[in-house]
């Protein structure tokens, strides 16, 4: 019976990353932690499950891309969601306003200052995909680039989503 006991409960719990080599057991309870409200936070701001899209963020020579796509085509509420969400972004990142990675991350992202700065000096264009839609971004002022850049990275490395922090080869 206890062995039975231990199985279904162990079964009945959530499933959470692996802890990754070199971190300790605290260091990693409250990765997750943060993870977690990270989500709720991005689901808050974005309108949108965080569980049911993915993200990418691209770094290009010229600026980048935010890509969000939804992981079950048929999940036609979560596909319109991030297509409003990301629009709102094209729109707000223009102005200068950087409420929602602020409301999502619980800080500003390191690079936003330098973006607002330089706003007239940098595009923002949303367009439809498949399963989802992209921001793209783009600028020829080497410190706009270099700030994008940096947004980019940190939303990788918050989002874990593995993306190369590298800039892309061009097409």
């Amino acid at each position: 019976m206890t062995i039975f006991l231990l199985i279904a409960l162990g079964l009945a719990q959530a499933p959470h990353p692996a802890m990754p080599p070199g971190m300790t057991h605290d260091d990693h309870q409250k990765q997750m932690a943060k993870d977690e409200a990270l989500k709720k936070r991005g689901a808050a701001a974005m309108g949108f499950d965080q569980d049911r899209a993915t993200h990418h963020f691209r770094l290009t020579a010229d600026g980048g891309r935010i890509e969000v796509a939804v992981k079950d085509p048929t999940d036609a509420a979560s596909l319109a969601a991030i297509r409003a969400h990301l629009r709102e972004i094209a729109d707000d990142f223009a102005r200068g306003d950087f409420d929602k990675p602020f409301a999502t991350h619980g800080e500003m992202p390191p690079g936003v200052a330098t973006m607002q700065e330089r706003k007239r000096a940098i595009s923002f264009a949303y367009e439809d995909a498949a399963d989802g839609g992209r921001v793209t971004i783009r600028t020829s002022d080497a410190a706009a680039r270099d700030a994008v850049h940096e947004f980019l990275r940190y939303q990788i490395r918050e989002h874990h989503t593995g993306d190369p922090l590298q800039i892309e080869p061009r097409r």
